[in-house]
């Protein structure tokens, strides 16, 4: 199958999935437009993912599909946006026809739930990559970014961690309990928190979304804010899956796995309490930001070190 068929047959469909009337012009000319509306900035993101790095060899093409758009929509959530469209590279050994359904299946699925239309890409044969660029906009001048973390701040997440992490032991069993399918389904359909970043936009001072384990990423937030963080560990929220599966390597899941895509965020505390009790209720406090730098774990195990997924090898 050639490029060009492969293209129309699997992924041209996409480019009619959660129209969205800033997307101007999608796939079949040189290039893409998006008319950015007035009042509103323009934010992007790409996302790579290599096969034997980012997901196992032989992964369901319809968890990849899903998976793929979600890792890149989580940083349009991270930075409070709303989605617009997306571009698609995707390198391939060969145009096996049965792959490339599944895949398509589950982008269609990821692309319509998330509300972000495909706009265009490009395809080449070579070891499976997968590349996301994510447009999206938010109101001028309301962005989260990392840097604006304040003493005093709150610190909190938008749910459970380490259930990821915690799927990657049960990845090839082929009979998963009812537990190991909970924390499956955390891995495969990863949920990016767009309604809810979107919410706190303007009003949390800094968030990025836990991509590389909360510490690594709250490390981001405090080193591009100029301050520190004291955590408590016995707020971390966990599933009861992951404590009943994991047991007292719950926590450690919990703080250093990556792959949650939940965010992490800081806010002032008068800012959390007029929050709407819909969006209130989703966050938990799990720290607060202090004027020295550093991270402190309150109740953590001696010897905890505070960090998490690096790309290019793990601490330690």
């Amino acid at each position: 199958m050639g490029e060009f068929e492969l293209i129309r047959q699997y992924f041209q469909p996409l480019a009619s999935n959660a129209r969205n009337d800033q997307l101007v012009l999608g796939p079949g000319d040189d290039c893409a437009i998006q008319r950015v509306p007035p009042g509103r900035d323009l934010v992007f993101s790409v996302d790579t993912l290599v096969e034997g790095v980012h997901f196992p060899p032989h992964y369901a093409p319809s968890h990849l599909g899903w998976r793929a758009l979600a890792v890149a929509v989580s940083d349009l959530a991270a930075m409070g946006a709303e989605p617009v469209c997306f571009t698609l590279a995707l390198s391939l050994p060969e145009a096996d026809s049965d792959w490339l359904a599944g895949f398509a299946e589950g982008l269609s699925r990821a692309s319509q739930a998330f509300g972000i239309t495909l706009a265009g890409g490009d395809t080449t044969r070579g070891p499976l990559t997968i590349t996301i660029q994510v447009h999206g906009t938010v109101r001028a001048g309301q962005a989260l970014l990392r840097s604006g973390a304040r003493e005093g701040d709150q610190v909190c997440v938008t749910g459970p961690l380490g259930n990821a992490g915690a799927a990657l032991d049960y990845l090839e069993d082929p009979e998963p309990g009812a537990r190991q399918k909970a924390l499956l389904g955390s891995y495969h359909s990863p949920q990016p928190q767009l309604k809810l970043g979107a919410s706190l936009a303007g009003k949390a001072s800094a968030a990025i979304d836990i991509s590389d384990g909360l510490l690594a990423d709250l490390q981001h937030i405090l080193e591009a804010s100029g301050v520190g963080a004291e955590l408590d560990v016995a707020s971390i929220p966990m599933s009861e899956e992951l404590r009943q599966l994991q047991g007292v390597r719950a926590l450690d899941l919990a703080l250093t796995a990556g792959d949650d895509y939940q965010l992490c965020l800081t806010i002032a505390p008068e800012t959390l309490a007029a929050l709407p009790a819909p969006v209130r209720e989703q966050l938990t406090v799990i720290g607060r930001i202090v004027p020295e730098p550093g991270l402190t774990l309150a109740g953590a195990p001696a010897g905890y070190q505070t960090q998490g997924y690096d790309h290019f090898g793990r601490s330690d």
